[in-house]
């Protein structure tokens, strides 16, 4: 087998001071980290040393070290920078491919906000969603956006959310909102149908940052008499997209 090189060394002395905070603990002493790796100490003391320097490591009390957060403060940052200039492309590939609005929408509270969309002309809708806030539980997002969200959670997003009917199949209260949340992940997409508004449906996926964390939901929106019938080939279209953007965001499927 190949030898690590000494940069994967020292970013495997990384990898273990987080897999301590993984653990519950604070961080490590060269000791501890060199125990762990089965490695000589005055390698890894240099690892850690030269880690701190470059900034992905903190030196903490009794001569030890912890993850320095102000990376994933960087990293969170630079996310959201992503969302917004990849998303913009992902939005304009899927309305050229599909030829109907769509849209990019984030959890905010018990609701969604659109905070990207692109519209093309033949999708028969108007007026923009940008900053606008929706309910999340008959929302074109909210699905997507609780996607990896436990019934726990869930609950308590909308504990104390009153499930006003906005569309004819309007979610009745939590436990249908699961129930449709529960078959949207069986299906790999979420569909909305009439449940914001009479005649409307939509279609969306999450989209996952570096973290594995849903970062938000894209979308497919038009009228039902439209979209419906093509709903498989606007899936497919929609799923591509939605990869693509969680690949521009870091998340891998082993993250």
């Amino acid at each position: 087998m190949p030898k690590t090189s000494s940069m994967g060394r020292g970013i495997q002395a990384v990898m273990a001071v987080g897999a301590r905070h993984a653990a519950g603990l604070a961080g490590g002493s060269v000791a501890d980290i060199a125990a762990g790796l089965d490695r000589d100490r005055s390698q890894v003391s240099r690892y850690l040393r030269s880690a701190s320097q470059e900034g992905f490591l903190a030196r903490a009390e009794a001569r030890s070290y912890r993850l320095d957060w102000s990376l994933l403060t960087d990293a969170q940052l630079l996310t959201a920078r992503r969302l917004e200039s990849d998303g913009a492309t992902a939005l304009d590939t899927l309305a050229a491919a599909t030829d109907e609005a769509c849209f990019l929408g984030i959890l905010q509270g018990s609701g969604t906000v659109t905070i990207g969309e692109s519209v093309p002309p033949g999708s028969n809708l108007v007026g923009s969603w940008l900053g606008r806030p929706y309910p999340a539980y008959c929302s074109d997002a909210g699905q997507a956006v609780l996607w990896e969200a436990t019934a726990g959670e869930v609950r308590t997003v909308f504990a104390d959310v009153d499930f006003i009917r906005h569309g004819p199949n309007t979610p009745t209260g939590i436990d249908d909102f699961l129930a449709r949340r529960d078959a949207a992940r069986l299906r790999g997409y979420s569909v909305v149908d009439e449940e914001a508004e009479p005649g409307l449906y939509s279609l969306a996926v999450p989209v996952r940052d570096f973290r594995g964390e849903v970062a938000a939901a894209l979308q497919i929106v038009g009228i039902k008499a439209r979209l419906e019938p093509r709903r498989d080939a606007c899936a497919a279209a929609l799923l591509e997209q939605g990869r693509w953007l969680e690949a521009r965001l870091g998340y891998s499927a082993t993250t």
